[in-house]
Formats: structure tokens, sequence, C-alpha cells
């Protein structure tokens, strides 16, 4: 929305001073509780580390924050970390932080006893953090692809969410300008200082100039996000497999219902007509993997369906992959009486999940350093040794068979062309290690990613137990899957126990103690 529609209305700063000496300012002035926003999770733990140099609670507000953290179990690594932070009234806040500690730092922050949280832009997404000051560091961000600017509707959604309904009579948004501008400001301010008004000497001050890679963003750049319009809302509404299952398994012609919920929407004709033919295209695909089939019309009962499913699947059976039709098929391909049965399962599935690029970066770091290691001690020369490193990467089990299987899949069912499959050994390896959650975060130094190592361990669980036919469950494989779920729960239980009540149909549960009440 609008400023002007806005309950609380924004008020909008330029900084060009260091960020601690805004948050000085901002303690001074009483316009806190902060939120520092940074566009990657190293900067945002980095900056809230050089930051305890700045007293920003009380001695009275310290004491209180020991005893409601008192029994929170912090475990090594970052929790170490998080542990120091917290208690010098500073928080740290972003995706890659275990769920607990996004709820203790949620919790403390409602309670008003951190003055100061450095995060990541996901801020702008519903995180439940009271805030009275959002503090950008940049106004450019790493989207995937490519370093841009920030559009309208990224700004506005961090800027919203400055001022505390029925608590702030208006919200502070400052943007700090670039590092090298706020650099050359102060040189600027001390040779004026030293020379005066003498504008030859002021000329040779020598100025930093912009980092490399730097995409150009300055005080024009904030003046026109302030006075933009944000971006409209577009719709994301999808077709997936699991979507047009429940319609296959609900009495009546699935395709009536499909057709009625594809039709009978806020959608562009245009956008209706691509979600039918992704749709028709799912049940193809579903057709050629073999998972449903079509009920001859002799055999056809009155409750109206026309298609069937072939195989028997578990209570919570989903599709929830884009790839998981090729799963099911890639399944057939294993010897179950193989001793690798269970593993090779785990890897089909983890063939089709999403890449988690820390995991993988940093398992592919670890096997060329093994690697180089090897071939200095064979002798190797370092030229040969830069072009054979090229060649090793993280793990990929089955990837040759998955591969080739891929291939044949494809000639039936083309549109799955627009997925990536991404062999690789997450879940595989850290069982053929023997390692629970903390020894391998600790082997491959993920300690600031090991919120997406659970997140991707659920995942997978997830995906094992909703994709794996029943029949094709073996006792070592059952085991498996059961260690995988234990160790989730172990780290958090959170992730897997509110999933499964909501599979069965119960209400879910809080995992997390109600917040503390705020101080005022």
């Amino acid at each position: 929305m609008s400023s002007a529609e806005r309950p609380i209305p924004l008020h909008y700063y330029y900084h060009q001073t260091p960020v601690h000496e805004t948050l000085e300012e901002l303690l001074s002035t009483r316009q806190v509780p902060a939120y520092v926003v940074h566009f990657s999770q190293i900067e945002a733990i980095d900056r809230a580390q050089t930051l305890m140099s700045i007293n920003v609670c009380t001695r009275e507000e310290k004491d209180k924050i020991a005893e409601l953290i008192a029994n929170f179990r912090f475990a090594a690594g970052f929790g170490k970390t998080l542990n120091r932070l917290v208690r010098h009234g500073i928080g740290v806040h972003h995706a890659g932080m275990l769920p607990k500690y996004r709820r203790l730092v949620e919790q403390l922050a409602q309670a008003g006893l951190l003055k100061v949280i450095c995060g990541t832009d996901t801020l702008g997404v519903g995180i439940n953090v009271p805030i009275r000051t959002v503090l950008l560091t940049a106004l450019s961000k790493y989207d995937g692809v490519r370093t841009r600017p920030l559009n309208s509707r990224e700004f506005h959604q961090i800027a919203g969410r400055a001022g505390r309904a029925g608590y702030d009579t208006a919200g502070t948004v400052v943007v700090q300008a670039p590092e090298h501008v706020i650099d050359n400001v102060k040189a600027m301010a001390k040779a004026t200082a030293k020379f005066g008004d003498d504008q030859k000497k002021l000329r040779q001050v020598v100025k930093k100039k912009p980092p490399e890679g730097f995409v150009s963003w300055g005080e024009p750049t904030f003046k026109r996000l302030v006075e933009s319009v944000p971006d409209a809302l577009t719709s994301s509404f999808s077709v997936t497999h699991s979507m047009l299952m429940n319609l296959m398994e609900r009495p009546g012609d699935p395709f009536t219902a499909a057709r009625r919920l594809l039709t009978e929407n806020h959608e562009t004709r245009s956008s209706q007509l691509r979600l039918m033919k992704k749709a028709l295209g799912i049940y193809r695909e579903l057709l050629a993997a073999e998972v449903v089939e079509r009920i001859p019309a002799e055999e056809q009962g009155h409750d109206g369906r026309t298609v069937r499913l072939t195989v028997h699947l578990q209570a919570n059976f989903a599709l929830n992959q884009p790839l998981s039709p090729f799963a099911l098929a890639a399944l057939e391909l294993l010897d179950p009486d193989s001793p690798s049965y269970a593993l090779d399962v785990v890897s089909v599935i983890e063939a089709t999940l999403e890449k988690p690029r820390q995991i993988l970066s940093a398992q592919q770091k670890k096997a060329r350093g093994e690697a180089i290691a090897a071939m200095k001690a064979d002798g190797i020369e370092y030229d040969q040794r830069m072009a054979m490193l090229e060649e090793v990467t993280y793990p990929q089990p089955l990837a040759e068979l998955l591969g080739e299987a891929f291939e044949v899949y494809r000639k039936a069912a083309p549109w799955v062309g627009d997925f990536e499959l991404a062999p690789k050994s997450v879940v595989r390896d850290m069982y053929e290690r023997a390692m629970n959650f903390g020894e391998f975060v600790q082997f491959y130094g993920l300690a600031r990613s090991e919120g997406i190592v659970l997140r991707y361990l659920a995942d997978c669980f997830k995906a094992l137990r909703q994709t794996v036919p029943q029949d094709m469950l073996r006792e070592d494989l059952e085991d498996l899957i059961a260690w995988l779920g234990e160790l989730v729960r172990q780290v958090d239980s959170s992730l897997l126990d509110e999933w499964e009540e909501l599979t069965s149909g119960a209400m879910p549960t809080r995992h997390d103690a109600p917040p503390p009440r705020r101080r005022r």
C-alpha cells in the first residue's frame, strides 16, 4: 500500500555515515528496535558481530534476556555465536538459521529485549518481529542470476515493516549510502576541516572508486524508490501433480472438476489456457508413468470416476515434486535384492529435489581439497592438477543410470525437459559417513547454513514418505527413513510434527513457547 494508505506513516532518510554511527543515533533517539537489512547471510552475521562494541541494552535488560533463555539449548557452531549476540541485545534472523533459533529471536524481539536485529530481506515476507526502524545497507541484491537494484515492490515491502501498530506513531526507514560514498564524504569533511574552502586542495583529495562489480545506486535511486508506486501483485496460481491426483481421488469426473477449477477463476484467458495445457501435460505424464489409468466405460461405477490409480500408495502419498513421476518410474530400475537398494532409493529421490547450493558447494570444496592432496602425494604437476581438478565435483550417485533413464522418459513426457534432474548425495552422504546433524555441519563448514541443511533433510524425508509406494519399501529402507525422520526431529521437531499432524487431519500444535510479554 502507499504511504498515504498506511495506518502508520513512514519517515525516510538517506544516511552518509557508517552503520554503527547510524545505529548509535537511533539508540540515542529511541528509534529502536531496528532491523538492519543485508542481502547475504554472511554479511548479516558479520555485521551483528561488529556491533558487539555498541552497548545496546541496559544491565536490567541483559539480565532479563539471560533469565528468558536460561533453559534454551544452544547447539555447537552458530548456536554459540547467537547465544553471545542475544545476551548483548543483538539478534540475527535469516533463512539459513535453524527454525528454533529464528523463533527465539522473534520471541525476544516481541518482548522488546532485542534493540538491533541483523538479517536478510526475508524481513519483507511475513516474519513475526515488531520493528520501529528499518535500516537498509544497500539498494541492490543478488537474485540468484545477477546483482540488480531493488524494484519498487521489494523496497516498499521491506520498508513497510517499519512502525509497530498500536505502539509507534510513525515508522522510520533509513538507507545507508554505498560504503565508498561514505568514505569519500568522510575524506572530504576531513580535507575541508584542514584546508577550508581551498578548492584547489579539495580537488586533490583522492576519492575511492566503487568496488568491482558494483551495481550503481545512490541517493537518486533512493528518492525514486520512495516516490514510486509498488508493483502490482501478480497471481502465482499453478497446477501441480498433487492437485490433479486429489481431483482424481474425489468422486465425480476429474476432467469436469479440473475444467471448473481452471476456468472459474480470476486469471486472464491466456493464463487459463496455459494452465489447462499444463494440466493436460501432467495428466499425460501420470499416464506414461502408469500411476493412473483410464477406466473402461463398462467398468465405470456410479461415482463418475473415469480414471484410477494403478499402484498401492500410502495414505499420505503425494507427488509433491515436478519430477516425482519420473522418480516413481525410476524406482522400477532398482534391484530390490541389492545390498545398496535402500541407499539407491534415497539417491533417486534426492535427484528430484532442488539443489541446496550451499551444501553442494561445500561438498565440492571438500572433494577438491582431498583430490589436490592426493594428486600432490602422487607427484602430479601443477598444470595437470588444475586441469584434473575441473572434473572433481560433489558426489552424484546413480548419475549415469538416472541420466539415461531421464532421456528415455523425456521421449514419452517431453514437458519434463523444463525441469532439471540433479543427482546429489546429502542424505546418503550423511548416512554412509555415519554422521549426525552436528557432525555433518561441522565436517563441511556449514554452521552459517545449518537451517538450509535441516530444511533439505526434512524435504527429503517428506518426499521419501510421500513418493515411495508401500510395495517398494524394504525393512532396511524403512529403517533409513525412520532414522532420517528422527534425525530431523532431534534438531527441530516442529518441521515434521506439524506436517504429520496436518497430513493426519489433526489441528497443528505450537512447538514454541508463547512469547514473553513486551516490556514498555
